[in-house]
């Protein structure tokens, strides 16, 4: 697994990272992250994985609280 594959993994997880956001900056589709996540992780994780995701504001731009504007938490990557 590249480390690219691994940070789309970690936003596709992230309950405020939109679909948008990885497809800006990666370039993949909701499709193709589904198609990622389904053959990376385990059967049970994936299932668990599309049960959070399906229907969840937060995923898709077009559904979020349009006073969200950012697509992570602000302490989630401090500073050392």
């Amino acid at each position: 697994m590249t480390s690219d594959e691994s940070r789309i993994i970690e936003m596709a997880w992230e309950d405020r990272t939109p679909f948008e956001a990885i497809a800006l900056e990666y370039g993949l589709s909701e499709s193709d992250v589904i198609k990622l996540m389904r053959n990376s992780l385990k059967a049970s994780s994936f299932k668990l994985w599309r049960k959070r995701v399906s229907g969840r504001q937060s995923k898709h731009l077009k559904l979020r609280n349009p006073a969200i504007s950012r697509g992570y938490c602000p302490t989630q990557y401090k500073q050392r």
